[in-house]
């Protein structure tokens, strides 16, 4: 395994960095965090930009080194974040680009890249969870198509989507995790309705969606019938794998901050602040050399984020709340107000450790398969 990165891939570096100076000045100001539709247009409207500068495809059609780089570099810039577009370009595109045939690459993925389609996950049911695979959601075959019912619950950007990945059950009598398909639904089909869910900080990102026999063409179907579990780890993969790696260079952004803060304000006086602070940049640090890791044996298998995602994931969805727990002790009173910097990032912290697997099922899949742990009774 090796972690230093060879003389190709820090031109590559350069060339980005370079880029980014160059472009970053002249973007329009971000949008109200409220403002989902306005966020789409924002955030597809950098894709765009990405698009052009031939920048777009390194979520799946770059090595995973290159995709490292490429997060490290816009993070560090400051630069917009994937936002509408995260489900898109860092789950089902890279899903598809794996896993879908020609035709559906064809159709599919270029729109990602350009901005064009916005993708939302239609994962976890109101009693399927973290338990996924107990889904409940029905799609029985009617000539060329899928009739759909049922419900999804915390339905990422489904307000603001073309699209959506969507877990459904294909054979209600075979084992659990033997009768689901990975479909693509489209937004528009009838049958449809979204109703937004609020979240603590006042966003509106994710959604309830009920499914009244909506019509899905089986052609939509990535990978065979029921086989959608296999393909689903195959998202899950990429999301705890490579997707929040930009957000580690963000936290390490933040607790540089932080300490500035401290400094300005006299926490930094307080010896529990310190060993707290210097405890999260080790954390951090650690953090970062994993994903080096991650990345590496990514590479080394063909590209697919292995199960060393799960001990990343669950790692760092910890850290991360151990990072705005210790801006709250830095801002005091402060921490009260929902205006001042890291407040929001405080509130949206309480749903790592739930989203995209909780840390009960990531140290599940650490035992049994890292650990070769047997499985409880």
């Amino acid at each position: 395994m090796d972690l230093a990165y060879t003389a190709e891939e820090e031109e590559f570096r350069a060339r980005l960095r370079a880029w980014l100076a160059t472009v970053l000045p002249t973007l329009p100001p971000r949008p109200d965090p409220l403002d989902w539709p306005g966020r789409r247009a924002h955030d597809c409207g950098w894709q765009r930009r990405l698009y052009e500068a031939g920048y777009a495809d390194v979520h799946w059609d770059a090595s995973p080194t290159h995709r490292l780089i490429f997060l490290e570099e816009t993070e560090r810039a400051g630069a917009p974040y994937v936002g509408a577009n995260f489900v898109g370009l860092l789950h089902a595109g890279p899903t598809i680009a794996a896993e879908g045939t020609a035709e559906q690459r064809e159709r599919w993925l270029p729109p990602v890249l350009r901005g064009d389609e916005v993708w939302c996950q239609g994962f976890s049911e109101p009693d399927a969870g973290s338990d996924l695979a107990s889904l409940r959601t029905r799609a029985v075959r009617d000539g060329d198509d899928y009739v759909v019912t049922g419900s999804k619950i915390w339905t990422s950007h489904a307000e603001v989507a073309d699209w959506c990945e969507l877990l459904v059950r294909t054979d209600p009598d075979a084992p659990r995790h033997r009768g689901i398909s990975w479909l693509a639904m489209p937004m528009d089909a009838p049958g449809i309705t979204v109703r937004p869910l609020r979240t603590l900080a006042g966003s509106a990102e994710f959604a309830e969606m009920f499914l009244d026999e909506v019509r899905v063409p089986a052609a939509h179907r990535v990978g065979a019938e029921n086989d959608g579990w296999r393909v689903t780890m195959v998202t899950l993969s990429f999301e705890r794998g490579t997707a929040f790696v930009g957000e580690v260079v963000a936290c390490r952004r933040t607790l540089g901050e932080l300490a500035a803060a401290a400094r300005r304000n006299g926490t930094w006086d307080d010896d529990v602040v310190r060993r707290r602070l210097g405890a999260l940049s080790a954390e951090f640090r650690a953090l970062w050399r994993l994903t080096q890791w991650n990345v590496s044996e990514a590479q080394a298998s063909g590209g697919v984020p292995g199960t060393g995602g799960s001990v990343f994931k669950l790692r760092y969805s910890h850290a991360r709340q151990e990072l705005y727990d210790a801006a709250a002790a830095v801002l005091g009173p402060d921490a009260l107000d929902l205006g001042r910097e890291w407040n929001q990032d405080r509130l949206s912290s309480l749903s790592y450790t739930i989203a995209a697997g909780t840390s009960q099922i990531q140290r599940n899949i650490v035992a049994e398969r890292i650990l070769g742990l047997p499985k409880g009774g």
